[in-house]
């Protein structure tokens, strides 16, 4: 049996690439067993994040599996055409999936939020019948690989979510935010993340807006913070110091239009906004409007860039374990070891159309 992975992520694509080919959480199970019925697949679970989207199938055969996903990303994205995707068969895709749930796949090297994300991704695919024998051994042994790296590495030391990344960046341009007001657009585990960083760093005026009203009651009352109703955010939004976008829309939330107006009555107020959201809640152009300070997922980057130090040094430490975890799923997945070996770990361009 192959273990084979197709995938795109912010390595080889952009969030203006990454966005077309995203999956929202509530489709990812009904996708991954779509994709398990394809002819030459076997099991399938599929991983859309904001920063990667991962088909991982088992397969008798690794080139008639890899057409199949192909084949399944060609219709459903009505034949987007992209050079970025990687192709990883078997032993390297055993590695890469390991890499990717400890964290040393992400924009923020060791962040945590990833693993949680892989946990229901391989959750919804078990639940929709995607997954058996060898998925199940692949994706309980990852999770395994994750604690053994975090238990007896310093990976995770600092700061090491996208959300600490976006609250690091609007402390450097407010200083202290404990006078800021900020308002946050949806209230999934990102925004929880991201609210967390924000109420540690002294912020003590948060506002939550969600379509669904009681999650953002919810998420409100754990920071103590207030709920609005979604569609009634621009109300409150004279007094906003620093935005952030995290919801599932799949359209802009916030565009210029809308946003043009209330700049006028801010009286030379600066806007800072944060959209961690993939696809993008907020229109790319209203960094043009003047006051405003727009940074997408991809600008976080170089805020990371600046925490890593103390983190790439463990990367050794942390290659060695998964390597030895590599080796003995290996050695399970089949006998001919040499075989899985050959596959190599670095990952082949792939032009999916």
């Amino acid at each position: 049996m192959e273990i084979l992975c197709l995938g795109l992520s912010h390595h080889t694509a952009p969030v203006e690439l990454r966005e077309k080919f995203a999956i929202p959480d509530g489709e990812v199970g009904a996708a991954a067993a779509q994709l398990r019925d394809a002819p030459g697949v076997s099991e399938a679970v599929i991983v859309s994040t904001c920063n990667r989207v991962e088909f991982y199938v088992a397969a008798e055969q690794a080139p008639a599996g890899l057409a199949a996903v192909r084949e399944f990303v060609a219709a459903r994205f009505s034949a987007v055409e992209s050079g970025a995707f990687f192709e990883h068969a078997t032993a390297s895709g055993v590695r890469h999936l390991f890499r990717v749930v400890s964290g040393l796949e992400s924009m923020v090297l060791g962040e945590t939020e990833i693993l949680g994300q892989v946990k229901k991704a391989y959750a919804a695919a078990s639940e929709s019948g995607a997954t058996a024998k060898h998925l199940n051994k692949l994706f309980q042994r990852a999770f395994n690989v994750a604690k053994d790296v975090r238990t007896n590495t310093n990976i995770t030391r600092g700061a090491v979510s996208v959300g600490s990344a976006a609250v690091d960046l609007a402390e450097k341009i407010f200083g202290k935010l404990a006078h800021c007001k900020v308002m946050i657009l949806g209230a999934g585990e990102t925004s929880e993340l991201t609210a967390g960083a924000l109420q540690a760093r002294g912020v003590k005026s948060i506002f939550v807006a969600n379509r669904n009203y009681d999650r953002a009651a919810a998420l409100a009352q754990k920071m103590s913070g207030a709920a609005i109703h979604f569609d009634q955010w621009q109300q409150h939004f004279h007094d906003v110091d620093i935005l952030i976008g995290s919801t599932a829309a799949p359209h802009y939330v916030l565009t210029t239009a809308q946003l043009t107006p209330i700049m006028r009555t801010r009286r030379d107020r600066p806007l800072f906004c944060i959209d961690l959201a993939v696809p993008r809640d907020i229109e790319p152009a209203v960094n043009d409007l003047e006051g405003v300070y727009l940074y997408d997922i991809d600008s976080l980057q170089a805020i990371a860039d600046h925490s890593m130090n103390v983190r790439r040094q463990e990367l050794t430490i942390c290659e060695e374990m998964i390597e030895r975890h590599a080796v003995e799923f290996g050695e399970w997945l089949a006998t001919d070891w040499p075989k899985f070996r050959a596959t190599g770990s670095e990952p082949q361009q792939a032009k999916t159309g």
